[in-house]
């Protein structure tokens, strides 16, 4: 399973509204970062960031550590809202 598609399952596992969750790769200047998109809808925002940004900080350090498992890039999730 690649960055995305488990980074698009994790934030589907946590949102009601599954359909409006958008996830996707862009590509950046530097070689070893890999930047991912995460669209939500406005009121599944707290639920994907959590209190603290702790589900969102989880997030990320499920991606980053399977990306040391695969590839061994540094990866930037940025979550925002339709």
């Amino acid at each position: 399973m690649d960055l995305v598609q488990l980074t698009e399952e994790i934030v589907k596992s946590l949102v009601v509204d599954t359909d409006a969750v958008s996830v996707k790769e862009f590509p950046t200047e530097e070689e070893n970062v890999i930047l991912i998109q995460v669209m939500v809808a406005e009121d599944d925002m707290g639920r994907v960031i959590g209190k603290g940004g702790r589900c969102a900080n989880a997030i990320r350090t499920l991606v980053q550590a399977s990306s040391t498992l695969k590839d061994n890039k540094y990866v930037k999730i940025d979550i925002d809202k339709f």
